[in-house]
Formats: structure tokens, C-alpha cells, sequence
């Protein structure tokens, strides 16, 4: 279960993990989406079954009734959910389901907007923890570092915990030219505070006109106007672009030379993993699950102080080197290949689901053999 209102990491990963799921033998999908959206059409186009229960529609309480009777008829043997509506929804309907077993996956560290929505938001995450560390059967952080912040600080327990990266698909590697006469910087994400564009910009701007480089940044989201102030403030007009949402981003990696990241905090960002499957170097903070994907000096750099100058420096390396770009751009997609893909993420959630409902069977009373799985 999923929201589906977007088209961000949580849904792109989602998408990959139900796509190579559908080929796990033993494995029956049955997805429940709360709006109608691309990852409905997405999933339907891979022939997978999708209700949509449709949550502007209806009060909470509706919408925990609706996806019980959806459910009912044939209960799952495992419910697995993603962010924190869906999971006290799928907490509220297993009550009413016998022998339901729970997994949640998470994605990231809530991002708090500030003001009095920021302590609505605050007073919803920690109920969603107090669930997710009480209730769910397992919780699959996608990083170490969220692993590490569930057991010391949120008291989870350690032994019901999976942790289990994020993969992407892998295209064909683009043919890159050897040596360009613009090297071309760019980043894609939503356009949100966690992300800290203005970072970027500043970056762009250290670098220096003098240098044959401009920035793209591909995305929407309410920090947008601050962005093109900062673009406007920093005389960057025709170095740094603004693209919009991009539907299909194969061509966005194509065109670039190398993938920066400035968040605050990231899980195991999607945009990452997408660059590196690209055979683009990565520039990115040292922070959350970051350094769980980038060595430091192999498949890019890593940036320990939020500094423009510092970022710049890394960026200048690889923007004077051709040939270091290609080394850790072919380093980066290897990387990847290894330790990131779809299909071995989706391995992984598999066995977890086989040995969470073989464990689960010998407490399910009653017959079992008309149960599909979710």
C-alpha cells in the first residue's frame, strides 16, 4: 500500500520493486494505491492488479473501512507499506484481519516543515513510530544510518529490522564524448527545503565564470522561486536552467558530465543511484545513507561541511579531468551493478517475505490456501 499521489523516490521505488516482484515464483501481488496517479498507470501497464481506494474522498475513518472491505474477502498473509498514513492505515485494517503480518518500509527521516504545521507533522511522525515499533512485524529501512536512528533514539527493536537498499534499473550506458566544451552539472529531486538547492546555486557561482560549465536542475516544488532568486541574485541566467518535471529522465542523465547532490539528509536517494547507473560521478554530502553508496575518491566525492568553496573544489577536479570523470563515472555504474540493482533489491524483499510468512503460518488458524499476498 501506497499513497501514489507522486512521482518521487518512494513511488520510483516502489514501481521497480512490483515490477520485478511479479517474476518471484510463490509471490501474488495485489497493490492498493490511495489516489490515481503515474505509478497507477505504471503498474497496470506491467500487468500488475491495482485498486485504487481513493483518500480525498473520504474521512479516515472511511478510507480505513474501504481498504478493509477491499481486503476481506481474500486476506493477505503480508501487508506491506509505505510512509506514515499508510501505515496506521494497514495497522488499523490488520486488527480486523487474522494472521496479517506487517512490514513498512522507510524511505527517509521526516522532513519537518516549520510554523504550526511543523508540530502537526511532528505529533503524526511519532505516532507512526510509536506503530511502526510496537506493531509491524518488520520495518526495512533502506539505509544503515536509519537503522542505526530507529534502535539508539526511537527504541526499535534491532532483531525486527531489515535493512534493505534501494535499486534501480539499468539502462544502456550513453556514449560520452571524451573531451566536451561544456561541462554540464546537474541534479534532479523535488524542489523542497531538505534538498537545498540554493546550495547549488551558490556552488555554480563559486566555480566561477571562468570555467566552461553550466547547471541543470530538473524538479518542481515550492522552493522554485527562491531558487530563481538566488539564480537572478548570483548572475548565473545562462549558466544555471531550471527544467521543470521531467517525465522520462533517461535523457536528462544523458546530457550530463556530473550528478551533484546538497541535501541535508538522504536515505538512499533514487537520483543517485539513477546518475551512477547513468555512468555519471557523483559530488554529494557526507550524510545519512550516502556514504553507504559512494567511497570517497572511487565513484565520486563526498563533501563534509555544507561549503560552497568545498563543493567547488570537488566539482573543479572532475570539471579539469576528463579522464577522472570517466574513471569514476565507470566505477559509479559498476557499483550500482553490484550492490543496487532492481532485481536485487527485489531478491531481498522476497526472501524476507517467504521467511516472515513461514514463521507466520504455524500461528495462522484456519485454512489459509485462499490468501493472496499484497
Amino acid at each position: 500500500m501506497i499513497s501514489g499521489d507522486l512521482w518521487a523516490g518512494a513511488e520510483v521505488m516502489a514501481c521497480h520493486l512490483l515490477r520485478h516482484l511479479q517474476n518471484e515464483p510463490g509471490i501474488a501481488l495485489r497493490v492498493v494505491l490511495l489516489n490515481r496517479g503515474r505509478l497507477a498507470d505504471e503498474l497496470r501497464s506491467a500487468g500488475i492488479t491495482v485498486d485504487v481506494v481513493e483518500e480525498n474522498n473520504l474521512s479516515f475513518r472511511q478510507l480505513v473501512c474501504s481498504i478493509h472491505a477491499l481486503l476481506k474477502a481474500a486476506p493477505p498473509h503480508i501487508l506491506h507499506s509505505h510512509r506514515y498514513k499508510e501505515n496506521l492505515v494497514v495497522f488499523l485494517v490488520s486488527r480486523r484481519l487474522s494472521g496479517v503480518r506487517l512490514v513498512a518500509s522507510q524511505h527517509g527521516l521526516p522532513e519537518t516543515p516549520g510554523g504550526h504545521s511543523g508540530w502537526r507533522h511532528r505529533i503524526k511522525s511519532r505516532i507512526n513510530f510509536f506503530v511502526m515499533a510496537r506493531f509491524f512485524h518488520r520495518v526495512v529501512p533502506v539505509s544503515r544510518d536509519i537503522m542505526t536512528l530507529f534502535v539508539s533514539d526511537l527504541g526499535f527493536c534491532a532483531e525486527r529490522i531489515s535493512v534493505i537498499p534501494n535499486g534501480v534499473e539499468l539502462p544502456v550506458l550513453p556514449d560520452r564524448a571524451e573531451d566536451v566544451d561544456v561541462v554540464t552539472l546537474g541534479s534532479s529531486g523535488r524542489l523542497f527545503p531538505v534538498k537545498d538547492y540554493p546550495l547549488m546555486v551558490r556552488v555554480v557561482k563559486e566555480i566561477g565564470a571562468a570555467e566552461k560549465v553550466r547547471a541543470l536542475l530538473a524538479g518542481e516544488g515550492p522552493e522554485r522561486s527562491r531558487i530563481e532568486r538566488g539564480i537572478a541574485e548570483n548572475d548565473l541566467e545562462g549558466a544555471f536552467r531550471l527544467v521543470g518535471h521531467l517525465d522520462a529522465m533517461d535523457d536528462f542523465y544523458r546530457g550530463l558530465d556530473i550528478y551533484l547532490n546538497t541535501s541535508v539528509h538522504e536515505g538512499i536517494p533514487m537520483t543517485i543511484l539513477e546518475a551512477m547507473a547513468h555512468g555519471l560521478p557523483v559530488i554529494a554530502p557526507a550524510v545519512g545513507g550516502i556514504p553507504e553508496i559512494i567511497e570517497d575518491g572511487v565513484e565520486g566525492f563526498l563533501v563534509a561541511e555544507r561549503s560552497p568553496k568545498k563543493y567547488a573544489e570537488k566539482c573543479l577536479l572532475l570539471i579539469r579531468d576528463s579522464r577522472l570523470r570517466r574513471r569514476m563515472g565507470a566505477a559509479a555504474r559498476q557499483r550500482v551493478e553490484t550492490c543496487f540493482s532492481a532485481a536485487a533489491m527485489a531478491a531481498e524483499y522476497a526472501t524476507l517475505y517467504r521467511r516472515m510468512n513461514s514463521t507466520a503460518e504455524t500461528a495462522i488458524v484456519g485454512d489459509v490456501s485462499d490468501r493472496s499476498a499484497v
